[in-house]
């Protein structure tokens, strides 16, 4: 009986070294490794595309002047965040970076004029503007759709987004 243990025990030993032998052979099948990638810090994402800050650079279209009035035309504004709530909410929020920038203080950074052209003529601008294609490489080669503003209509979103 002794021997039969002895046995017994022998044979599991050998079934355990042997389940936990690597085999060499290459199994058929799905095969996936895990590969640990970089990922950059939302710091270097930042650094690696620089918008600047132009309020000189009047764009590329029709307008080529635009002074705001002291005050807020509330009519116009009004009219603006209607025609905006339509067409531009689907990509612009006021405050965050949806798939375009966020829209707030806009006039901070950019000209009146070229808040205005990127608005009526933003196929073009995305194609010549430096600032404008800064603006897409950030927002991950978004294009901005051209919505056929007319220059009245995008003159009461500039309006409007002055309001923000």
């Amino acid at each position: 009986m002794s021997q039969l243990k002895y046995v017994f025990i022998v044979a599991l030993a050998l079934c355990f070294v042997q389940c936990n032998t690597p085999d060499k052979k290459e199994k058929k099948g799905f095969k996936y490794e895990h590969k640990k990638q970089e990922q950059k810090s939302k710091k270097e994402e930042k650094e690696a595309v620089i918008v600047p800050v132009d309020l000189n650079n009047k764009g590329i279209g029709p307008v080529t002047a635009l002074t705001f009035p002291a005050g807020i035309d509330t009519g116009l504004a009004e009219k603006g965040k209607a025609i905006y709530m339509e067409k531009c909410t689907a990509c612009h929020m006021a405050t965050k970076k949806l798939v375009g920038p966020a829209l707030k203080g806009v006039y901070d950074v950019r000209s009146p004029e070229w808040v205005m052209n990127m608005i009526i003529n933003p196929i073009e601008m995305l194609k010549k503007d430096p600032i404008a294609k800064a603006l897409q490489e950030e927002c991950n080669g978004a294009v901005m759709i051209d919505q056929r503003i007319s220059q009245e209509d995008a003159r009461s979103i500039a309006e409007y987004l002055r309001t923000l």
